[in-house]
């Protein structure tokens, strides 16, 4: 099934390691194919880890950037995804972790990202930042 990417005026996104960006117009690109996509938006700089929700993400978002690297990045986001749960006491954002945790297992990465997402959303409504930047 193809993905349509509808991009802004100079927006950028990775796709398979690489950083493309849209020139001085809106356009739109087909992928007939499966490939590793993430908006600007989607990507953390890893020096922008600095909860624990957001050091759930980056392992995550690396595992689906580099699915053929993805062991490596493992040990990390077990860890993490540990210490999380360790203090979250929410039923329904324990599930999404365990979710979460399935979808790695399965190597659905794109998904595990997802509900990583949903975490820092979480995690920022419970601390007060607002709206979450990833």
């Amino acid at each position: 099934m193809p993905l349509k990417l509808s991009l802004k005026p100079g927006e950028r996104f990775v796709l398979n390691g690489a950083v493309v960006q849209n020139g001085d117009r809106r356009a739109s690109l087909i992928l007939q194919n499966k490939a590793s996509v993430l908006r600007e938006k989607d990507i953390l700089q890893e020096e922008a880890v600095t909860t624990p929700a957001r050091h759930v993400y980056f392992p995550v978002m690396m595992m689906y950037l580099d699915e053929a690297g993805a062991a490596k990045y493992y040990d990390t986001f077990a860890t993490r995804l540990a210490e999380f749960m360790s203090v979250v006491q929410n039923p329904p954002v324990l599930l999404d972790c365990v979710s979460l945790s399935r979808h790695i297992m399965g190597k659905e990465y794109y998904k595990a990202l997802m509900l990583a997402r949903k975490l820092i959303e979480y995690e920022d409504e419970r601390l007060g930042h607002g709206a979450s930047s990833v």
